[in-house]
């Protein structure tokens, strides 16, 4: 039997949190609209053409083309994103200015995020000259907010970066990697 949903018009959550595991350390919590419906009983399928066609079907000349077919090695597929870099990759390029991204989502920003982001990175990493939080219009919805942290020393940015990429946060999973300090200083936020 099937429950309500939460709240006041009853549109939260109307059955048990189910959770898909996606590594050794993590998991994703699987929506309701990602699970199939059951069967409703007492519904039949569509019956099945058998025998020869009837005059009230349109001659095959009518018919629709078939589907197009992608090139030999090509798809249809919009391309896919480029993978993140590995940590390995983010230290042949260090900075002193740290990126995070997917902290909050777009309109989750609040007056507490900038100075809970810079006492939390002043006490576990070292000295933070400023964080500054810029959030893109038209930005994917795990790109949109960007968080900012410059540190003082580079070898504080090099531990904040080891230590916040990947983890959670919110249940969100942060993207933590390094920015160009002339970038940040001349305020081009958006690369």
């Amino acid at each position: 039997m099937e429950g309500q949903g939460l709240g006041k018009q009853e549109q939260g959550i109307s059955m048990a949190l189910q959770v898909e595991k996606t590594s050794k350390r993590g998991g994703r919590i699987i929506s309701e609209k990602d699970i199939m419906p059951p069967p409703v009983v007492g519904t039949t399928p569509p019956p099945l053409m058998v025998g020869p066609p009837s005059s009230n079907m349109p001659p095959p000349s009518a018919m629709p083309p078939p589907p197009a077919v992608p090139p030999v090695g090509g798809t249809l597929a919009p391309p896919t994103p480029k993978p993140e870099p590995t940590i390995t990759e983010m230290m042949k390029n260090p900075s002193k200015v740290v990126l995070l991204r997917n902290m909050v989502g777009p309109g989750e920003v609040d007056e507490d995020l900038e100075p809970e982001v810079k006492e939390e990175c002043n006490t576990k990493y070292g000295d933070v000259i400023r964080v500054l939080i810029f959030e893109m219009p038209n930005a994917p919805h795990d790109e949109a907010v960007r968080i900012f942290v410059e540190f003082k020393r580079i070898e504080s940015a090099i531990k904040a970066v080891v230590d916040l990429n990947g983890r959670y946060f919110g249940g969100r999973q942060v993207k933590a990697g390094f920015y160009l300090w002339e970038k940040l200083n001349n305020l081009e936020l958006a690369d």
